[in-house]
């Protein structure tokens, strides 16, 4: 009880810096994400500037109220599932030596119970990314709607969470003692999101409301054959590394004083 009850309040920890630290970038990724139609080149520059001109400091914060109120919990979800399950598989199967692991190198425990904590984490942030991608882009959003591109959030999260888990892995196995908190963050949450990409890309546009009549394997199917591939990547690899390093950082301070009071 008392491990979870760590796992889910370092989670919160995470995930309430992640919104504070990260937001204006996201919003500017996810502005880059969702422009329908254009006949001159895109960046994050003038996206920002644009957002500048017109809102001031606070248009690139839209959407971050949602994520401030369920940030904390959608990252509890996810670190406190993660924990939960792999505890689970452990303790029935005992822990895999490099023999047991994929080429070595990618341990089927992690995998799995990193998808099963993005699962966890999608369950909980659909509504909130609807709402947060609809404030984003300046779009009315409608309670009725509220679970619009939940499934393709949770599918993205079980993707982007279960590959963020296996980079920290290998990452202890490359070099010894592990990477420093931060860039165990940084690093590994961009490898992550490279990782799944497109399917973020999809998500946005789906939850945009811009993209009308569209399904979700559609968006993914234009954006591979348009080479919207990796649209919005610079200010989303750029949110990644300052956001969730800092996050981690939150993370690893807060379950080390929880442990050092409860243990």
């Amino acid at each position: 009880m008392e491990d979870d009850y760590i796992s889910f309040v370092a989670g919160f920890a995470y995930g309430l810096t992640n919104v504070i630290v990260g937001q204006p970038l996201d919003t500017i990724k996810t502005r880059m994400q969702t422009v329908v139609k254009t006949n001159t080149r895109i960046n994050s520059l003038t996206i920002a500037n644009e957002i500048y001109k017109v809102e001031g400091i606070k248009g690139l914060y839209r959407g971050g109220l949602s994520l401030v109120i369920g940030g904390g919990i959608i990252r509890s979800a996810q670190f406190g599932v993660y924990n939960k399950v792999l505890s689970i598989i452990i303790e029935k199967n005992g822990v895999n030596t490099k023999e047991d692991k994929i080429l070595k190198v990618i341990d089927p425990q992690i995998v799995l119970a990193g998808m099963c904590g993005g699962i966890g984490r999608g369950m909980v942030e659909g509504p909130f990314e609807y709402i947060k991608v609809r404030r984003q882009v300046a779009e009315k959003w409608k309670f009725s709607q509220i679970f619009s591109g939940s499934g393709a959030t949770i599918l993205r999260n079980c993707f982007l969470f279960g590959s963020f888990v296996v980079y920290i892995d290998i990452s202890k196995q490359l070099i010894e003692g592990g990477l420093s908190p931060f860039m165990t963050g940084a690093v590994c949450s961009n490898l992550a999101w490279i990782t799944i990409w497109p399917l973020d890309v999809a998500k946005t546009q789906l939850q945009s409301g811009q993209y009308k009549n569209q399904s979700y394997l559609i968006l993914i199917k234009d954006i591979f054959t348009k080479g919207y591939i990796f649209r919005g990547l610079v200010p989303g690899l750029m949110r990644s590394s300052i956001a969730n390093g800092c996050s981690m950082v939150a993370y690893k301070k807060v379950e080390t004083l929880l442990n050092e009071k409860l243990k």
